[in-house]
Order: structure tokens, then C-alpha cells, then sequence
């Protein structure tokens, strides 16, 4: 499969407008990219953009910060299912995270998981860069306990984005079970191409058509 096949086509900011979000679907569709990734405010009118369409519609939850509670998560997160969204990128609780309450941690997924199940594809975002390895190790165990589809590198809001390093350490400890998303910082087709040889198997990403276009030549 082509990379642009594995993007989700990404436009995040707080200023992003309507007319930003129709042309995002609009390359979407014409690039074959896998999902538009966008607020949830801009779920509704994808998923309408993109009906009868291969390409998904993914938002995100409890983002960047990932400090909103469970239930709010969950809420947010089935709303987003029933506005069209097939896919959620939730962020983590990284102060339960740092605390070291992973059954806190591992509950908070659940509640999405649960939230959503059978009707959405949960992607779990760690934000690498805060994260010690050790740390990392046991994030990606929990989101495979707590029936996560997704491990997922970044927000693209914090200190740091996707690395080499870090999808390979993902992909080791989830094996073929769970997908590995790397996201924030990849703008080129090069660095697409590295993380999905690392084991990535999905990109996410805003510079969508600068690299598509260079893996069309």
C-alpha cells in the first residue's frame, strides 16, 4: 500500500475554519488518504463531506492535555460516534501516568473503549516526548489490556513529535495486535517512509500532500 493510504490528513489548530476543514476533505478524497483527522466540533460536517467515501473520519478526545476526567472522555468520545466519527485519538491521563496510577490510567481508556465499542477504532495517544522508555513500555501494555486498537505517538502540541526510536519500542511491545500511529513533526515523504519501516501503520500528518506528492514523484 502507498503511504498516503496509511494518513490521517490532519488539521488541528484552534483557528482551523470551515472552508479549511471543506478543503481538507476535499484532498482527502483526491489523495486516497485514510481518515481526515479534526476537532470535534468538525465531525459533522466531515462525516457528511465524506459519506459513501473510503476515507474515515477521525477526531480527538480529551486533547492535548489528556487531564479531562473519564467520564467526560467518554462523553465527548460517544457524541463524536454518533456526529459520524469511526475513529477516536484519545490522549492518555499523563499525570496518572507520572503518579503511577496505572489502574487509573487503564480505567480512563476502558471508559472510552467502552464508550465506542463496536463502532469506532480507539487510538491511545502517549505523548512519547514526556515519557520515560520504562514508562512507554508500560503505556503500551495497558492500552492492549484496556482493548485500545492504537498505540499513537504525539499530540503535535507538546515538546516533541514521532520518533524512530519510539515507534520501533512501540511496535516491539504490541506486537501485530494493536496498530502503531507516529504523529507530530513528519513533513516529508523520507521520514513517512522511515517510521512505517519502523513499524508504523498509520502517519499522522498536515504536510498530507507534500508527502504524497513525493511518493508519486
Amino acid at each position: 500500500m502507498k503511504i498516503a493510504g496509511l494518513i490521517d490528513h490532519t488539521a488541528l489548530k484552534p483557528d482551523t475554519t470551515r472552508d479549511q476543514i471543506r478543503k481538507l476533505c476535499k484532498e482527502a478524497l483526491e489523495y486516497g488518504f485514510a481518515s481526515v483527522c479534526i476537532n470535534p466540533c468538525y465531525v459533522k460536517l466531515c462525516s457528511e463531506l465524506l459519506k459513501n467515501s473510503l476515507v474515515k473520519v477521525c477526531t480527538v478526545i480529551g486533547f492535548p492535555l489528556g487531564a479531562t476526567t473519564t467520564a467526560a472522555k467518554a462523553a465527548e468520545a460517544a457524541e463524536a460516534v454518533q456526529n459520524g466519527a469511526s475513529e477516536i485519538d484519545m490522549v492518555i491521563n499523563i499525570g496518572a501516568v507520572k503518579s503511577e496510577d496505572f489502574d487509573f490510567v487503564k480505567s480512563d481508556i476502558e471508559g472510552v473503549v467502552k464508550a465506542v465499542k463496536g463502532k469506532a477504532l480507539v487510538k491511545v495517544i502517549l505523548e512519547t516526548c514526556l515519557l520515560t522508555e520504562e514508562e512507554k513500555r508500560i503505556c503500551c501494555n495497558i492500552c492492549r489490556d484496556a482493548g485500545a486498537d492504537f498505540v499513537k505517538t504525539s499530540t503535535g502540541f507538546s515538546t516533541g513529535g514521532a520518533t524512530i526510536e519510539d515507534i520501533r519500542l512501540m511496535r516491539s511491545i504490541v506486537k501485530p495486535r494493536l496498530g502503531v500511529k507516529a504523529s507530530g513533526g513528519i513533513r516529508d515523504y523520507k521520514t513517512a517512509k522511515a517510521m512505517v519501516d519502523a513499524g508504523a501503520s498509520r502517519i499522522g500528518a498536515s504536510a498530507s500532500i507534500a508527502i504524497a506528492s513525493e511518493e508519486n514523484g
